[in-house]
């Protein structure tokens, strides 16, 4: 199984552009095979881990038993979106 982050274009995330507290936010939206849509928001210096540990208990699998692609690329737990660009 796997899900994929939505990074830009089709509406997916919205970046605020608010002032620098809000900045640091980021909204992203994990969408599984089956066509399921979580909203996450997360600071953008927060590892992804935390995002993909609550995708997982949100949809009840195992976090080894699912990858996250972004582009077509395997997203790491240990990233951020300021890593990946997001």
């Amino acid at each position: 199984m796997s899900a994929a982050v939505d990074g830009g274009g089709g509406g997916g995330q919205e970046e605020d552009k608010k002032p620098s507290d809000q900045a640091a936010h980021i909204n992203l939206k994990v969408k599984g095979q089956d066509g399921n849509e979580v909203f996450f928001r997360i600071k953008r210096s927060t590892q992804l881990r935390k995002l993909m540990t609550a995708y997982c208990d949100r949809q009840s699998v195992e976090f080894n038993s699912i990858a996250f692609l972004f582009d077509g690329r395997r997203l790491r737990a240990e990233q951020t979106p300021d890593e990946v660009k997001l």
